[in-house]
C-alpha cells in the first residue's frame, strides 16, 4: 500500500504530546512491513532546528486561501531518523515560522483556522504535484480534519484520489478545532457545505468533525477511548456524531519505542536491568536517583513516581491531597515529581518539597533523563487520569517494572490489569485500579499496592514480571493499523461498486 500520514507533530521535528511520539514511530514501522510511506507536515521553525538535515525542493504552488488571495509555499524534504520514510514539509513563514505550534504559551494563535486550513489544502496540492497517488491518507487530529471533508466534497479535485482511502485519528477528543463560522472562508467551499452533516457544529466550523463525518474510517488510540468518545460524559458535543460513525470507529492502542524504553540497553539510566534482575537494578538506580535529588537515601522507602502534566486531567485533584498526606503524617513513603502545567500546582509543589526536601523531589519542566530515570527507579508510577484517550507513560512503566496505579479509563484500563485475586492466579496482574475517581480511592489503591509489596513479596514479583514481559512495541500497533487500513479500501471499493 501506498500511505501518506497528514500531521502537525512528528518527532523529531515537532512535538507538543503524543501526536509527536505517534507519527514520529508508527510511519517507520508501517514502512518497515513493506509498505510505501510518506509523511506531510508543516515546516514549523523547530523543524528547522532538530538538528536533521531538511533539503529545499523546486517545487512551489500557491493556495487560494479566501476569495481573491492566495498565499504560496514551497515543499522542503526530509527523512524520518530510523527508515526510509520521505517527510514532506509545507513551508510558509508567515503561517508557521514561529516561536509555538498552536500559541504562544498563553493563548492559541488567532489565525490558526487560516493556518491549518491552509496546510490542509497545500497537503492535497502537494501531494497532486508529487505524484503520489495514495492508497491511504491518514490525517490525525483536528489540524488535518478538513482533508477528508474537502476530497469528499470538492469537485476541482483530481480524480487520483477517487480510489483513496481516508483515516481520520482522534487523539485527544478534547482538542476539536472549535472555530467562528467566519473562519469557513479559509476553507475554499462553497458555503452550500456549511451544513449540519459535516462542518457546522452549533453555527461555528469544527475541523474535527468535518474530518469524523467525512472520512471513511475512524480510529482512537485504544478501545476503551473508542467506546468512551460515544457517550455524554466523554463525548465533548461530538458523541452523537460518533456513535452514528460507530460502525467505522476502531481502537488502537498506541505502542513504545523499544530501542528507547528498554531497561536493558537504555543508555539514560546508570544502571540496567531486565526482568530476572529487576530488583538489583531498580534498587540501584533508586539509590541514584535519592542521590541526585536530595531524598533520603533509605533502600526501605518506597519510591512513588509521577511524570506528566500538572493538571486536573491528569488528577492532580486527587494526587496533591494525598502527597500532602502523608508528608504531614511522615508516612514512610518518597516522592518523585517531573512535569510542569498548572502555575499554581507548580507553585504548591515547589513549596511542600522546601519543607520537606529529605521526602519529596520537584523537577519543575521537562528532562528525558529525568524521565527514564524515573521509571527505573520507581516502585510505583501514579496515573489517575479523569480521562485518558491512550497514555503512554503506564506503558513506559510497565516495561521498566514501575508498578502502575491507575484510574481504569480509556487506554489505561486497556493495558493496565487490576491486582485481585483472580488475576494473580491467572498471572495477569500488573497494577492497581482507584476504585473512583478520588483521592480516598487513590490513598487505597497506593495502600494495597504497598501492602502487597512488602508482605507478599512471591506475588509483588508476579507483578513487575507480568508488566515487563508485555508486548506494547510499535510492531503490534503498526500490524493492527495495517488491518485498519486493509478493511478501510474494501468497504472503499464495495461503496464504488
Amino acid at each position: 500500500m501506498n500511505i501518506v500520514y497528514l500531521t502537525s507533530e512528528a518527532i523529531p521535528f515537532a512535538r507538543t504530546g503524543g501526536l509527536g511520539d505517534v507519527c514520529g514511530s508508527l510511519p517507520n514501522r508501517v514502512s518497515k512491513l513493506g509498505h510505501h510511506v510518506s509523511i506531510i507536515m508543516p515546516a514549523f521553525r523547530c523543524v528547522h532546528t532538530s538538528g536533521i538535515s531538511i533539503i529545499p525542493t523546486d517545487i512551489s504552488f500557491t493556495i487560494e486561501i479566501k476569495s481573491a488571495t492566495a498565499v504560496s509555499c514551497r515543499l522542503l524534504k526530509g527523512k524520518l531518523p530510523g527508515g526510509d520514510v520521505t517527510v514532506w514539509f509545507i513551508d510558509q513563514p508567515k503561517y508557521f515560522d514561529r516561536e509555538g505550534l498552536y500559541g504562544d504559551g498563553s493563548d492559541d494563535y488567532p489565525d490558526n483556522a487560516e493556518r491549518f486550513a491552509f496546510f490542509c489544502r497545500a497537503s492535497i496540492k502537494a501531494m497532486e504535484r508529487l505524484q503520489i497517488s495514495p492508497d491511504v491518507i491518514h490525517c490525525n487530529d483536528w489540524q488535518t480534519g478538513l482533508v477528508p471533508a474537502i476530497l469528499r466534497q470538492d469537485a476541482t479535485i483530481r480524480s487520483q484520489f477517487s480510489s483513496t482511502t481516508t483515516l481520520m485519528t482522534i487523539h485527544n477528543l478534547a482538542y476539536q478545532g472549535n472555530f467562528s463560522a467566519k473562519a469557513y472562508d479559509y476553507v475554499g467551499l462553497g458555503w452550500e457545505h456549511f451544513t449540519l452533516e459535516t462542518f457546522e457544529f452549533y453555527h461555528r466550523l469544527n475541523f474535527l468533525k468535518a474530518g469524523i463525518t467525512c472520512a471513511d474510517t475512524v480510529t482512537t488510540v485504544s478501545p476503551q477511548y473508542a467506546q468512551e468518545i460515544t457517550t455524554q460524559t466523554h463525548g465533548c458535543g461530538l458523541d452523537g456524531v460518533l456513535r452514528a460513525k460507530s460502525d467505522h470507529l476502531h481502537g488502537i492502542i498506541n505502542g513504545i519505542d523499544d530501542n528507547i524504553w528498554n531497561p536493558a540497553t537504555d543508555h539514560l539510566i546508570p544502571h540496567q536491568y531486565d526482568q530476572t534482575n529487576w530488583r538489583v537494578g531498580k534498587l540501584a538506580n533508586k539509590q541514584h536517583l535519592q542521590l541526585r535529588f536530595g531524598l533520603e537515601a533509605n533502600d526501605e522507602l518506597p519510591l512513588i513516581g509521577l511524570v506528566g502534566r500538572l493538571a486536573d486531567q491528569k488528577g492532580w485533584d486527587l494526587i496533591l491531597p494525598i502527597i500532602k498526606k502523608h508528608l504531614i503524617e511522615n508516612r514512610p513513603t518518597q516522592w518523585i515529581v517531573l512535569g510542569s502545567g498548572n502555575p499554581q500546582l507548580e507553585t504548591e509543589l515547589r513549596s511542600l518539597a522546601a519543607q520537606h526536601p529529605s521526602r519529596l523531589a520537584v523537577y519543575i519542566g521537562f528532562s528525558d533523563e529525568h524521565a527514564h530515570l524515573i521509571e527505573a527507579a520507581s516502585d510505583l508510577f501514579l496515573m489517575p487520569s479523569h480521562y485518558e484517550p491512550c497514555g503512554l507513560s503506564q506503558l513506559y512503566s510497565l516495561r521498566y517494572g514501575s508498578v502502575p496505579v491507575v484510574n481504569p479509563t480509556g487506554g489505561l484500563a486497556d493495558t493496565v490489569v487490576d491486582t485481585r485475586e483472580d488475576s494473580l492466579e491467572r498471572g495477569t496482574a500488573t497494577g492497581f485500579y482507584l476504585d473512583q475517581a478520588d483521592s480516598a480511592s487513590l490513598d487505597r489503591a497506593i495502600g494495597r499496592a504497598l501492602s502487597i509489596q512488602y508482605h507478599q513479596p512471591e506475588n509483588w514479583s508476579r507483578i513487575v514480571t507480568n508488566g515487563m514481559l508485555q508486548n506494547w512495541s510499535w510492531n503490534r500497533s503498526a500490524n493492527n493499523y495495517i488491518k485498519c487500513y486493509e478493511r478501510s479500501l474494501v468497504h472503499k471499493l464495495a461503496d464504488r461498486g
